[in-house]
């Protein structure tokens, strides 16, 4: 009798083969070492920060053959990044399997950007051993289109620090300066970036990691950084 797909199964439309594998990409390193636990996700992690970077690169070019190979690489990098990932992993429901250690699931790993960007990877490496690459580019497809095609139409996350350090060297001739503060404890860090252009503030961001602040200090930046040109410009 063929056993009841998981959740996470249900939500990826696809099942393991091993059980073996799918448990391996949902073990963080703090349950295996509460538990004794030999592996962890990790390995899991980095063969599937490859097939995801490949599945992506690929799909994107065969999809927007007139896009430059630095708009490729901005696509790439805004699809890859943890904020995108761990978003992915948010609507898969993908935490609440997560086999986490007491101290974790106390702070409230669950919910954690890095484990959950961390774990997608992991699942995607495993998805790879288990089926093959050709099953798992279809479900990366499937599950980042919408977000490719919008970022392509204009819409959706984008790598703003790229952009922003683009528009800051052609307006202002200097690239932008990011200082980075952090406050909490070693499993509940919280990052906050501000921006410098020129010597001038620019741009503030919060979050749980130091490149998802910057990101968003870049993001505000970019924003003010194009209103006082839009504003330069009717001047004239």
């Amino acid at each position: 009798m063929p056993r009841k797909p998981t959740p996470l199964e249900v939500a990826l439309g696809l099942r393991f083969r091993s059980s073996d594998l799918r448990e391996m990409a949902l073990t963080h390193r703090s349950f295996a070492f509460e538990h004794g636990l030999p592996t962890t996700n990790e390995r899991l992690e980095f063969l599937g920060d490859a097939v995801l970077g490949l599945a992506i690169t690929d799909t994107a070019y065969r999809a927007f053959p007139d896009l430059s190979e630095g708009d490729l690489a901005k696509l790439r990098a805004a699809m890859v990044n943890m904020a995108t990932l761990a978003d992915v992993a948010r609507e898969l429901g993908l935490g609440q399997e997560m086999h986490l250690g007491h101290g974790e699931e106390l702070s409230g790993g669950r919910e954690k950007t890095s484990i959950l960007a961390d774990a997608l990877e992991a699942v995607f490496g495993a998805m790879y051993l288990d089926r093959g690459i050709r099953a798992t580019q279809q479900l990366i497809e499937k599950l980042f289109w919408p977000r490719i095609d919008a970022y392509v139409r204009g819409e959706g996350d984008r790598d703003y620090k790229t952009i922003l350090q683009e528009l800051a060297a052609q307006d202002l001739g200097r690239l932008p300066e990011y200082r980075v503060e952090e406050r909490g404890p070693d499993h509940q860090k919280e990052f906050t970036a501000t921006v410098y252009l020129a010597g001038e503030m620019f741009g503030t961001g919060m979050g749980r990691s130091k490149k998802e602040a910057e990101q968003r200090a870049a993001r505000e930046a970019h924003e003010r950084l194009t209103d006082r040109s839009a504003v330069v410009a009717e001047e004239r």
